[in-house]
Parts: C-alpha cells; sequence; structure tokens
C-alpha cells in the first residue's frame, strides 16, 4: 500500500519540546503525531455518531409521542434530591 504524507505544521520550539519529553522510549515524533491524529479521528466519527443516534432518537420519541416534558423530569429530579437531603438530615441528627 503506498503511503500519504500529512502536512508539515510549524510550532513554537517550547512547544516541540513539551512534545518530545513525553515520547515513549523508542517513539519517533512521526510515530506521536500519526498517533494522535488518529485518536483525533475516531474522536470526531464517535462524536458524530453519538449525535447521529441522539437525533434519530429524539425524531422517533417525537413521532410516537411518548416522550416526558423537561418540566416532569426536572420535577421528578428535585423530588428526588428532596427526599435524600430530607433522609440525609436525619441521618445527622
Amino acid at each position: 500500500m503506498k503511503t500519504a504524507t500529512i502536512p508539515p505544521i510549524r510550532v513554537a520550539p517550547a512547544f516541540r519540546g513539551e512534545i518530545e519529553s513525553v515520547l515513549e522510549q523508542g517513539e519517533s515524533l512521526s510515530e506521536f503525531v500519526e498517533n494522535a491524529v488518529r485518536q483525533s479521528v475516531l474522536k470526531r466519527q464517535h462524536q458524530t455518531e453519538f449525535v447521529r443516534r441522539g437525533m434519530a432518537a429524539i425524531q422517533e420519541t417525537q413521532r410516537l409521542g411518548n416522550g416526558i416534558d423537561a418540566d416532569e423530569v426536572l420535577a421528578q429530579l428535585d423530588a428526588k434530591l428532596a427526599a435524600a437531603r430530607k433522609t440525609l438530615a436525619q441521618r445527622k441528627a
């Protein structure tokens, strides 16, 4: 397989020094940069997929009309928090 190159980037000498200071034994700067780029690509792919699934879930909930109103959810959470605080206060008393 033929390889391709990533465009070179200019960085401040101090930053290059920081990068080189964290290289593992036998790891080259090129390997480090390739690994960092791969991780960034995977992160963005995962974020994109997460958002896609979330949007699909919202659309499905709207289509089915079986969602729970945000105010209702917040009220339930507030009630749980109040109950937990009451229990905690009773234990301290």
